[in-house]
């Protein structure tokens, strides 16, 4: 071989380097000085790795992805592995439910009724201590036989007091006191009134004492020492009062009688329950007897009155008789 066609064999590949397309070219790999390039070094150079291609700031981003990609995988395994338990021990976790209107109502509700009781509750508190609702004026109403300054002195209300500082029962004890009422009722009546309304004890008969005639009413009790009424009857007991038996039987039995034979009635006399008896303002007697079946007995009597006579004996009304 000659050395010119030494050197035609020589320069062949690095025409071809460089008429090549860059794109088909294999990377070569750079001689060393003083060393020259062979065909065999072209096919003998491989290719440098990707890795080295890698910047470390890429490198270091693609670490971090990969760790938050390890980690939620983590995570989620686990949520999966508690979720599981749960559901194993019936313990199933539910999402929170939306309020609903009626829990939203109710919750309405319950805020209004909180800000009523303050309200409430502090208006109290001002009627209470304040004399924005004071007593100013005493209304009595009922009086007959007691009189306007009975009840008053019995009552001990002080003008100007807050009506919710009376105690309205207590009034009532002391105005039912007095011996000729029967009962009081006290009433606020805002904003500055206190209503005070009594019934009086009404008489039904009257007994002769030393002292005078005391008068009782319907349940026996001596409410009054003073003249009695026109044409009210006496009363035959030896203790009258409300405990006694034979007052409660002679009262009984004159609360039963009609309007019209009550007002003929002078005296009624109980030794005992068993023996009542009425005497007539015109001298006729009626026997009575016991207290049984007294609304019958007063309906025969005063169908029996019609007729003439001087003792109507009602004492069983089933055979009632005159003499």
């Amino acid at each position: 071989m000659t050395p010119d066609e030494g050197d035609g064999e020589g320069e062949a590949p690095a025409e071809v380097a460089e008429n090549a397309p860059a794109e088909d070219a294999p990377i070569l790999a750079k001689p060393t000085p003083g060393s020259e390039s062979t065909g065999d070094d072209v096919q003998n150079v491989d290719p440098e790795p990707e890795e080295d291609l890698e910047g470390p700031r890429m490198r270091e981003r693609r670490e971090r992805a990969e760790r938050r990609a390890a980690q939620a995988r983590a995570t989620a395994i686990e949520d999966a592995r508690r979720e599981a338990k749960r559901k194993v021990r019936g313990q199933t976790v539910e999402a929170p439910k939306a309020l609903g209107k009626r829990a939203i109502r109710g919750l309405k509700l319950i805020t209004w009724l909180i800000a009523l009781t303050v309200v409430s509750v502090a208006l109290g508190l001002i009627l209470y201590f304040t004399p924005v609702m004071s007593a100013r004026s005493l209304v009595i109403t009922g009086t007959g036989a007691v009189t306007r300054d009975e009840v008053v002195d019995a009552a001990k209300v002080t003008i100007g007091t807050p009506l919710l500082q009376i105690d309205t029962d207590q009034v009532a004890d002391r105005v039912a006191g007095i011996r000729r009422v029967a009962s009081a009722r006290v009433q606020r009546e805002y904003p500055s009134t206190l209503r005070i309304t009594i019934v009086e004890r009404i008489p039904i008969v009257v007994k002769d004492y030393p002292d005078g005639p005391h008068l009782f009413d319907r349940d026996g009790v001596d409410f009054a020492t003073a003249p009695p009424p026109p044409g009210l009857p006496y009363i035959d007991v030896d203790h009258p009062g409300p405990t006694d038996k034979p007052t409660g039987a002679a009262l009984e039995v004159m609360t039963a009688l009609r309007p019209e034979v009550v007002a003929q009635v002078s005296r009624v006399a109980a030794p005992s329950v068993a023996s009542v008896t009425l005497t007539l303002t015109d001298g006729r007697t009626v026997v009575w007897g016991t207290t049984d079946r007294t609304e019958e007995k007063a309906e025969k009597l005063a169908a029996l009155l019609t007729q003439p006579g001087k003792v109507y004996d009602v004492s069983s009304p089933d055979l009632p008789t005159v003499k």
